[in-house]
């Protein structure tokens, strides 16, 4: 008898024109946390997908052995029967409902005459929130808890369905450093608990945490799989990406020039407690081909800072004043801000930088369409040679621009984004969390066409919650700490301790 509890042999997938996954085999251990790297479009949630039974048994080839037995799933409820339970990255948590509600949903608690015993849900709920190590109550509603602790009440669902085989699809992505260390030291406990695991991730720091072995995809095929002794970080990115990437960030040689934009005393307050200052008299300044980082702890006021400064889009109350090339401008709204040679590409590019629904065309053409229009109308020829040339330049995989944006990978989506702001010809780009959610390879591609705007003599200011990362592509940095500026460091002078120290400084008052 083996000591898989899971084996995929020779799975194959095919889509209309792509072949997703290729013959790939996965086997598990029982009691293992088995790790599943690969860049965005390796096929690693492909290949979860037909594991769960989100692709039933006849739409791909190959075949899966669960617990010794060979298993034909034809949907979730077949695998979940199985126990094995699937936590997508975009959590499947109903907002309007109660933590114990949204546990057993569709898998309700029922007493007398088959009506469901909310008294016995909401007691099983809190024993199974315990588990997990959250403290909130049964009925709280989802909407008013945040998305790690949403993080947790997915796994409690999972163990309500006394689940064998946990699928977790990026788990951490959407999560601060301390809510990650929570649900990794979580899926550690659970390993004790007997519970084998599978992990999806592009944090290749988590996965030498917890990880018993690493399978790493690329193309949709098996690469190898590494036992712990033997993973590194060199080693998966080579597997990942098909090469060495002895240098993580592109060679950056800078050419400044002049201030460009100058920022005084700029002060946000919270748009629904106008008493918050979220934004207190920050100064700040960036050049002409100059890379800037905004380095700070989450809840720093970073990100309230690009959205206040950018037409005002966060706060109820802004004030400070704005200089491009030493001439006062106005930013009251988005449009004006981008009259004005400034873009902003969000944190949230799912929410906030792309409409899903639509195309590649119509995406990066959103913030210009003066530029493609006449007489009110716009030309569609000229919008669809545009977004060709910047599919082409930007190395968006995508087989035409008339591809929908929401099927794209996440590192393909963050081109399109950038592609929509760079077309709107900006003098300033302010970069919120630029590589968030995306693979190494895909990392190296953004880095590279930041430092080419860079060469182009236009000011780039990075928002990033990766030290190494602003380190890494960075001119200069500032720390912010409660929404001050409490340092300034050239990166000659910025080591990981000297930055860190500003971080978590109490701002001056």
């Amino acid at each position: 008898m083996t000591t898989n509890i899971l084996e995929m042999r020779s799975i194959t997938k095919t889509f209309p024109g792509v072949k997703a996954l290729q013959d790939v085999t996965l086997e598990v251990a029982r009691g293992e946390i088995h790790a599943i790297c690969g860049e965005n479009g390796a096929g690693k949630s492909t290949l979860m997908k037909v594991l769960s039974g989100v692709y039933p048994h006849g739409s791909y080839d190959g075949e899966i052995v669960f617990e010794n037995e060979p298993v034909a799933f034809r949907d979730i409820r077949d695998s979940e029967a199985k126990g094995i339970v699937i936590i997508h990255q975009e959590l499947a948590l109903s907002p309007f409902l109660s933590i114990a509600e949204n546990i057993f949903l569709n898998n309700e608690v029922k007493g007398r005459f088959g009506l469901i015993d909310w008294n016995r849900a909401n007691s099983e709920a809190a024993k199974l929130l315990a588990r997990v190590g959250l403290r909130e109550n049964p009925t709280t509603k989802i909407m008013e808890i945040g998305v790690g602790k949403q993080q947790l009440v997915e796994i409690a669902k999972a163990l309500s369905k006394r689940v064998k085989l946990l699928i977790l699809d990026e788990p951490t992505a959407a999560l601060n450093d301390d809510d990650s260390d929570h649900l990794l030291d979580l899926i550690l406990h659970l390993k004790e608990q007997g519970i084998t695991s599978i992990i999806i991730s592009h944090k290749l720091n988590e996965i030498k945490k917890i990880a018993d072995s690493v399978t790493v995809l690329r193309d949709g095929k098996t690469i190898e799989t590494i036992a712990k002794s033997d993973v590194t970080e060199e080693r998966i990115i080579k597997d990942m990406v098909g090469r060495d990437l002895e240098h993580r960030y592109p060679d950056h040689t800078p050419h400044i020039g002049e201030e460009i934009l100058r920022v005084e005393n700029w002060t946000a307050h919270h748009p629904q407690d106008p008493s918050r200052v979220m934004v207190d008299k920050v100064n700040l300044n960036v050049r002409r081909g100059e890379i800037v980082g905004i380095a700070g702890l989450m809840g720093a006021g970073r990100t309230e800072f690009a959205m206040s400064l950018f037409g005002k889009s966060y706060g109820s109350r802004i004030s400070g004043k704005v200089f491009k090339n030493g001439k006062e401008i106005q930013t009251r709204s988005v449009s004006e801000a981008i009259g004005n040679g400034l873009a902003y590409a969000t944190e949230d590019r799912k929410q906030y930088g792309l409409n899903l629904i639509e195309d590649i065309k119509r995406n990066i053409s959103a913030a210009s369409l003066d530029k493609l229009s006449r007489a009110g109308l716009v030309n569609d020829n000229e919008e669809y040679k545009v977004a060709t040339e910047y599919r082409k330049s930007m190395n968006i995989k995508a087989p035409t621009v008339l591809a929908k944006t929401g099927k794209l990978s996440g590192g393909n989506q963050q081109k399109v984004v950038l592609s929509k702001w760079i077309y709107s010809d900006p003098d300033v780009l302010i970069l919120d969390e630029p590589t968030r959610g995306i693979d190494v390879g895909a990392k190296y591609e953004i880095y590279t066409i930041i430092n080419r705007l860079a060469s182009e003599g236009k000011g780039i200011i990075v928002i990033s919650s990766e030290l190494p990362e602003l380190l890494g592509i960075c001119d200069r940095i500032y720390a912010l700490s409660e929404g001050r500026i409490t340092g300034e460091l050239p990166i000659a002078e910025a080591t990981p301790e000297a930055v860190l120290k500003l971080m978590t400084m109490e701002s001056p008052r």
